[in-house]
């Protein structure tokens, strides 16, 4: 896959060059990534999920107002279940009219639409807002925060816990650099009617106008989010996404010492994974990959595929060095519908799996006849 820009020649200020070890299971590339000055950081494939650059990414992090990203999850969930609607009226609390921090400036006792809320949480960061839909969809905070932690258990994020749903600091509210990459990539993924909110530039309320702090969108066309944090005790915190060439990368910068390091530090992750790597596709959505046989159909044997494209991303001209490998239930006994998995395709790099991907019929598989069942069944007893 071509680039559209070359990896940048300076990095600029708040990076440093380092020496690289390549992820477990991973190849190492021909250039050696930056260094953010950083506590922690990690630069992922966002359609494997693969790490391509890291820094003390398992660290335990207090994650600011990047908080809000799983606060956004929970009520992107609540919308698509119906239990909320854009449009709707949300009174406004005391107890979020008194939030500390950032501020949407929203009044206690009016009622202010869920759609600007949510501009508020994302573009502008209001702890405000994001309080105010927390009692909404929760009910109250402390409810919305257990919503909260059981997404991040499912989402597999076990090095996290939150206490608010804002991001203040506390010692038992925490998360990782891997962890948050993790809920960057399931946003992007699973909401994508609500992704492109992260790319506002600015947001106005009460005729109050204020920008989105993360500077990567103005200073780097194919960044479009992803939210910024900061705290006095956590730094200057960004997650930033970019997509180029139809590649999309995820990179996490945590616990930077301004403004400029944490854009700097994140440009440069983008800039190498670029560069660096190329995403090749191992098989295309609904291409045969097996024709296993299958016992009492209507036919002997039974197409299966992937529902989606299978793709992995690899130091650059080295896509040949990706293998992979199948496991099927056994035996496929008919009738098989094309929407239960049957078995799955492992993409292994340098001895471990990077991608899994279910397989499915093709097509549907109906029951065969009276006489090939039987056969089949004997067959079967053998």
């Amino acid at each position: 896959m071509s680039l559209t820009r070359s990896l940048l020649i300076a990095l600029g200020a708040g990076c440093m060059a380092a020496s690289f070890a390549a992820p477990p299971g991973a190849l190492a590339p021909l250039a050696s990534p930056p260094t953010p000055q950083a506590r922690s950081w990690v630069l992922i494939d966002f359609a494997s999920g693969q790490s391509l650059a890291e820094g003390n990414a398992d660290q335990r992090i207090e994650p600011a107002s990047l908080t809000k990203l799983m606060s956004a999850y929970v009520v992107f969930n609540a919308l698509r279940a119906g239990q909320l609607k854009m449009d709707e009226q949300v009174l406004i609390s005391e107890h979020a009219w008194r939030a500390e921090g950032s501020r949407t400036f929203v009044k206690v006792g009016t009622r202010v639409p869920v759609d600007v809320l949510i501009k508020g949480m994302i573009v502008q960061s209001g702890n405000d807002a994001t309080i105010a839909l927390a009692e909404r969809v929760g009910g109250s905070e402390a409810a919305f925060v257990q919503s909260m932690n059981g997404y991040a258990q499912r989402l597999g994020m076990h090095g996290t816990h939150f206490e608010d749903s804002s991001g203040l600091p506390s010692p038992t509210h925490y998360s990782t650099a891997r962890d948050l990459a993790t809920l960057s990539q399931a946003i992007i993924r699973d909401f994508p009617e609500y992704y492109g909110i992260y790319a506002l530039r600015e947001f106005t309320w009460n005729n109050i106008r204020q920008e989105n702090r993360n500077g990567l969108l103005e200073r780097d066309p194919s960044v479009d989010g992803i939210k910024t944090g900061h705290t006095e005790t956590a730094g200057y915190c960004l997650i930033s996404s970019a997509k180029r060439a139809g590649m999309r990368l995820i990179a996490v910068v945590l616990g930077a010492p301004g403004v400029a390091a944490r854009e700097s530090g994140s440009a440069a992750l983008l800039n190498f994974g670029f560069s660096a790597f190329e995403t090749v596709t191992i098989r295309k959505a609904g291409e045969t990959v097996l024709k296993p046989r299958v016992y009492k159909g209507a036919e002997e044997y039974v197409a299966v595929a992937t529902h989606t494209a299978v793709e992995v991303t690899v130091p650059r001209g080295q896509g040949t060095a990706a293998t992979t490998r199948t496991t099927l239930r056994r035996p496929l006994i008919a009738p098989l519908p094309g929407d239960v998995a049957v078995g799955e395709l492992q993409v292994d790099i340098a001895g471990k799996t990077v991608v899994r991907a279910a397989l499915y019929p093709v097509t549907t598989m109906p029951a065969g006849g009276w006489w090939r069942r039987l056969v089949d069944t004997v067959s079967l007893w053998f």
